[in-house]
């Protein structure tokens, strides 16, 4: 409801325009890297449990304050703060959810976790634009709401996750790490693109929708669409194992995430944007549950594993809306603020596509059918 229906709250009630909206997202992306960052070292003063329950409280006074007082200053500050405990908070949750748990056990245990929580932002999106149109403070009293029932439900959570033992035996041979490794570096490549382009649309959606004169009351559940089809995804994934340890799936991201990109921000009518978020969500969901599976085999469900992934998240939140940002200063001479955006994105697509192709380029194939590849 907050770190995406803030970009609706602002267009609409304060009159943010596209670059500041964009603004908001680099400074929520940075402060998110900056928490990811320092999970690992505030997990082994605070133990896990603890500092899951420091942020959960944090957040709960940010959305207090937002609350109090919804001004522009109260939210720009309010939403660096929450970017800040966010990133602080998933890498201990993905630990807890992936600690202990065979590689094979590992795939159907993440893919329950991305249905929990992608499940949530359509859900939570559809609530949003009603809520906006009641009573705008609403949406953070709300979000404050959920979050007492989170700390509710940590109660019984261990202080601490147990790790699967690096000598068990149904940890990957060497040799199927190595390949691991090689793919787990593509699929984060993609995971920081897609992240990148996810918060780019998430800070322009509302004047998109807008532009085809849809209205707040709709258009922050119709931008759910792209998060329900990633939920859609995640249990495909969960339900057929067959795609990991392979290279076409992630082929298939690299050329998906641009496409899906592309129809979203020129799509001419509503059908075309819906159609892009279709292709957009299911190619950053691959993207998503890819890169957390390799990285919890890789690094044994450690703080660590989840303080990357989130990391590389939060760094595609900040240079996504940034080069979108500094391209919008094209507008003027290519006739179009949004090609100029597009303009901006286009640099660093390439190279974040080329490093997922490179890994994948660079793997060894081997014989043996723990291995294979396509």
């Amino acid at each position: 409801m907050i770190e995406r229906g803030v970009f609706f709250y602002s267009q609409a009630y304060l009159g943010f325009t596209d670059g500041q909206n964009l603004g908001l997202a680099v400074s929520f992306g940075a402060a998110y890297v900056a928490g990811a960052l320092s999970s690992r070292a505030l997990a082994v003063r605070l133990k896990e449990k603890r500092l899951l329950w420091v942020s959960i409280v944090g957040q709960m006074l940010f959305y207090a304050a937002l609350f109090a007082q919804p001004g522009s200053w109260v939210l720009v500050v309010g939403n660096v703060l929450l970017g800040y405990v966010m990133g602080v908070k998933w890498p201990v949750i993905q630990s807890y959810v992936c600690a202990g748990r065979t590689p094979a056990a590992t795939i159907p245990t993440i893919g329950r976790f991305n249905l929990a929580w992608i499940t949530a932002w359509p859900v939570a999106l559809a609530v949003t634009g009603p809520l906006l149109a009641w009573w705008p403070r609403s949406l953070f009293a709300a979000a404050a709401m959920v979050s007492v029932g989170s700390l509710f439900l940590m109660r019984p959570m261990a202080g601490r996750p147990d790790h699967l033992p690096l000598d068990h035996p149904d940890r990957p041979a060497p040799g199927v790490m190595h390949r691991y490794r090689a793919l787990l570096v593509s699929s984060r490549w993609s995971l920081v693109v897609s992240y990148m382009f996810l918060w780019v649309l998430s800070a322009l959606m509302p004047r998109i929708f807008a532009d085809l004169n849809v209205g707040v009351g709709v258009s922050p559940a119709l931008s759910g669409v792209l998060d329900g089809v990633r939920g859609l995804t995640f249990l495909a994934l969960q339900i057929y194992p067959g795609w990991h340890n392979r290279v076409l799936p992630l082929v298939g991201v690299v050329m998906g995430l641009p496409a899906g990109f592309l129809m979203i921000l020129f799509g001419p009518n509503l059908a075309t944007v819906l159609l892009g978020e279709l292709v957009f969500g299911a190619s950053a969901g691959m993207a998503y549950y890819a890169a957390l599976y390799y990285a919890m085999v890789v690094k044994n469900a450690a703080v660590e594993a989840g303080g990357g992934h989130e990391s590389l998240i939060g760094i595609g939140l900040v240079i996504g809306p940034l080069a979108a940002l500094l391209g919008g200063a094209l507008g003027p001479a290519l006739g179009s603020p949004t090609l100029g955006m597009a303009v901006g994105v286009a640099p660093l697509v390439i190279v974040g596509a080329g490093g997922a192709v490179w890994s994948l380029l660079g793997l060894r194939r081997r014989t043996g059918p723990a291995e294979s590849a396509d």
